[in-house]
């Protein structure tokens, strides 16, 4: 992370995301085509996810347990070309918990241009790395998810 967010950004365009991050475009980042390659958004989202499991303490749980997160599925709708130099706001917030699994929103917002550039989509499924296996979300970190949405945590 590095940079601090532009004020007003945030509000506008990142309302209801708990986390968000800010990272520079790199130049390596950038396609022949000269905008920043579609496969970047999903490390920004990456960035974003690692924050969010790492505020609700599902990367401690690993750390302590080896119960932690992998991802199961994920999707990005591009808005808008991204060019460097710029710098992104990327958001994630949870959108749905089930017992296993749990539900992510992203957003990456341009700050040199003032846009939505990406919106995406992430399921986190909870993981027992000892036995190899799904397991259930640790009530710890479901209620730290719940805080961190009703912006009670960080």
């Amino acid at each position: 992370m590095s940079g601090e967010p532009e004020a007003g950004l945030e509000g506008s365009f990142l309302a209801g995301f708990p986390v968000v991050i800010s990272l520079p475009v790199q130049w390596g980042e950038l396609d022949a085509y000269g905008h920043v390659n579609n496969a970047v958004f999903f490390r920004y989202f990456e960035s974003a996810r690692m924050e969010y499991l790492e505020r609700c303490g599902l990367v401690e749980s690993y750390k302590r347990d080896r119960i932690g997160a992998i991802l199961h599925s994920t999707g990005c709708r591009f808005r808008r070309a991204l060019f460097h130099p710029d710098t992104v706001l990327v958001g994630a917030r949870v959108t749905q918990i089930d017992e296993d699994r749990f539900t992510m929103a992203y957003r990456v917002v341009s700050q040199r241009r003032r846009e939505v550039v990406a919106d995406g989509t992430g399921v986190v499924v909870v993981f027992d790395y000892r036995r190899r296996t799904k397991t259930k979300l640790p009530e710890a970190v479901r209620a730290a998810i719940e805080a961190l949405e009703r912006g009670g945590g960080s």
